[in-house]
């Protein structure tokens, strides 16, 4: 099923899937939905049970070995690729995906690859997952969106496509929003606050917006702004952190530990 106008331009991406009816779903909303009527971008949900080769229209057997539960077919996989993708190698494949919980953990390093791709395409696994010839004769790379298991790669694909989308141009109305965001800037994004100014919580506790966010000095607002950033990418995420930090030391800063940031030591 096709959704959206693929124009010369259009990023376009190719979900093999078991529910083809899961797509477009949450993505044929907000900025992502109206992009896809606009024809930025083009959605083609593929049903992989139409490549199966019996009246039963089976896509899965038992695994060798013995085993719990059921693996997706190596035919049927590889007829639904190529008719989808193309053969390995083929002109204009793009990239080709596997979800799976294995994979290379999705970052904002490799969305923006993928929002550079013209053509990529998704394999969604049910069961206990996908025969593993199928992967090495496809060449397929091996995505997760983290350390957990999901009933199907449909949620995934969904998740992936969102981040992609909204880095294509003229989707974000504000293109400044996304430099930023989480992870742009090798930090986690910094606290937001809008009217009123001063709010009362269901506890009767009184609230109030940081004053610096009030004094209308942007470059004391932005100082702010990233020495919060700093702060919260320490205390949640020491991984983030530890390469942020070793990235401005190589620059030639000095990172305190409340996020204060210092020069060059003098000789």
């Amino acid at each position: 099923m096709n959704h959206g106008a693929a124009g010369p331009l259009a990023w376009t991406v190719k979900v093999l899937t078991l529910f083809p009816e899961m797509f477009p779903g949450s993505l044929g909303h907000s900025l992502a939905g109206k992009a896809l009527e606009n024809g930025v971008w083009a959605l083609e949900s593929v049903d992989i049970r139409s490549f199966a080769r019996d009246k039963h229209r089976s896509v899965d057997d038992t695994p060798f070995g013995g085993g719990a539960g059921m693996v997706m077919r190596p035919d049927v996989l590889d007829a639904a690729l190529t008719a989808t993708a193309g053969p390995p190698g083929a002109p204009g494949r793009g990239r080709a995906i596997y979800l799976s919980p294995r994979g290379r953990v999705l970052s904002q390093e490799l969305v923006k690859e993928l929002a550079a791709t013209p053509v990529v395409t998704l394999l969604c696994g049910r069961y206990e997952g996908v025969d593993e010839r199928v992967l090495d004769a496809h060449g397929l790379e091996e995505v997760s969106l983290g350390d957990f298991v999901l009933s199907g790669g449909e949620p995934a694909a969904l998740c992936l496509i969102d981040a992609v989308v909204r880095l294509l141009p003229g989707v974000m109305g504000n293109v400044e929003t996304a430099g930023e965001e989480s992870f742009e800037r090798g930090l986690l994004e910094y606290p937001h606050y809008t009217r009123p100014a001063v709010w009362t919580d269901g506890q009767g506790v009184e609230r109030s917006v940081p004053d610096i966010l009030l004094s209308g000095h942007h470059e004391k607002v932005r100082a702010w702004r990233l020495a919060e950033a700093e702060r919260i990418t320490q205390a949640r995420r020491p991984d983030l952190w530890d390469r942020y930090a070793a990235g401005k030391t190589a620059e030639g800063q000095v990172v305190g530990k409340r996020g204060r940031r210092r020069g060059p030591k003098p000789e």
